[in-house]
């Protein structure tokens, strides 16, 4: 019953940025806790950003710390991932994913997910 949607993907040069939205229907929003994963060809889903339900706290990977920040919209049950300084190996397809309450780094933890959408960073 609860779905994920994101968009936002798309190509950008390195250098650029790119802000991503995944809209939540269906159950309660405001009770999840919401990560941002990505995964590339070849590779394992990573996990990339997490916010708690209320928006009050949020942890990112190393990897993208200083670059992306995720946000929520509790008002139109929207998770957004900002990106700026896009690299190349940031190209992967980003996940949205849902938990109810608690934050977690482990996507074995969610069990609601969006569709992806492709991030390509080109050099």
């Amino acid at each position: 019953q609860v779905q994920l949607v994101e968009s936002g993907g798309g190509l950008v040069q390195a250098g650029g940025s790119l802000r991503l939205s995944c809209v939540v229907s269906g159950g309660t929003f405001t009770t999840y806790a919401m990560a941002w994963f990505r995964q590339a060809p070849g590779k394992e889903r990573e996990f990339v950003a997490v916010i708690s339900a209320t928006g009050g706290s949020s942890n990112y990977a190393d990897s993208v710390k200083g670059r992306f920040t995720i946000s929520r919209d509790n008002t139109k049950n929207t998770v957004y991932l900002q990106m700026n300084s896009l690299k190349p190996e940031d190209t992967a397809v980003f996940y949205c994913a849902a938990r109810s309450i608690w934050t977690s780094k482990a996507s074995r933890d969610y069990t609601r997910w969006g569709q992806g959408t492709q991030v390509t960073v080109s050099s």
